[in-house]
């Protein structure tokens, strides 16, 4: 079957995970901004990055078959310095015609300080202003329960917002209600060390349904991989789930979401096709 991976750092990984995706069905997948590993030092990184996302990667994946698009943004994890995170917005707007650029994400909260949370509420607003898609980053652990509510209610405050048009991602047992409770799109990031495992992530579905969320590996430089969604897909299936369903989560989800831009070209498979 098809399918989809909504959020993974390509920019991480390597060819053999390019191989590896389109082996295993993987038609189409998102890149949200992130993280370098490190620090970056100046606006100048962060336009080579976004030259990166949006004219490199396209090609690398095309190679094998794969549609590959792109979010733009500062991260929060590296938010706290405003100054620098400003003149990085600065850069976002005369890219967001680029054919591979789906909106602004990742954005979020990382410590959820008010540094972070007065970069997240200058993106939302940049999204707002030009009419884009929001993909969110929430917390890791201990700080997730606490920064999901907060950007929840930033974004709940914000008229201009419409909650379909945002997926909050990495949600997990304590948080999956709150995003899903107030309109918007739930992420699931299959990353066993920080956040859930194939096993979890099908508990979740089968307590909470499987409407307006999507399930996506997240893998960058830690220790993931594109393989995890796999087996959640697999997981799924050995648990009685048919392939039809299948397709409505790991494919067709996707394609519901990312479809509100008109620049996504992936159309949903079986009875929605």
């Amino acid at each position: 079957m098809k399918y989809i991976d909504p959020h993974i750092h390509c920019v991480s990984r390597t060819t053999d995970d390019y191989l590896y995706m389109a082996r295993a069905g993987v038609v189409a997948v998102t890149e949200p901004s992130f993280w370098a590993g490190y620090d970056r030092s100046s606006a100048s990184s962060f336009a080579d990055y976004f030259r990166h996302l949006t004219e490199v990667e396209p090609k690398r994946a095309a190679r094998y078959g794969i549609q590959h698009y792109s979010w733009l943004c500062i991260n929060a994890k590296e938010a706290e310095d405003v100054g620098l995170s400003r003149e990085v917005i600065g850069l976002i707007p005369a890219l967001l015609d680029n054919p591979h650029v789906l909106g602004v994400g990742e954005i979020g909260l990382n410590k959820n300080t008010r540094n972070e949370i007065t970069v997240f509420e200058e993106q939302v607003d940049l999204a707002a202003r030009h009419d884009q898609l929001i993909l969110i980053h929430t917390p890791h652990l201990e700080d997730k329960h606490k920064g999901t509510a907060i950007i929840s209610s930033i974004l709940r405050n914000d008229p201009r917002i419409k909650p379909e048009r945002v997926l909050i991602d990495h949600c997990e047992e304590h948080t999956m209600r709150m995003a899903r409770d107030h309109g918007f799109w739930a992420g699931m990031t299959i990353y066993p060390v920080s956040k859930v495992t194939p096993q979890r992530a099908v508990d979740l579905m089968e307590v909470y349904g499987t409407k307006q969320l999507c399930v996506n590996s997240a893998s960058d430089w830690g220790e993931s991989g594109p393989q995890w969604l796999t087996d959640t897909l697999l997981e799924f299936r050995r648990r009685g789930h048919t392939e039809a369903e299948a397709d409505e989560v790991f494919h067709n989800n996707p394609c519901r979401f990312m479809g509100q831009s008109p620049k996504w070209k992936v159309e949903a498979v079986g009875a929605d096709g």
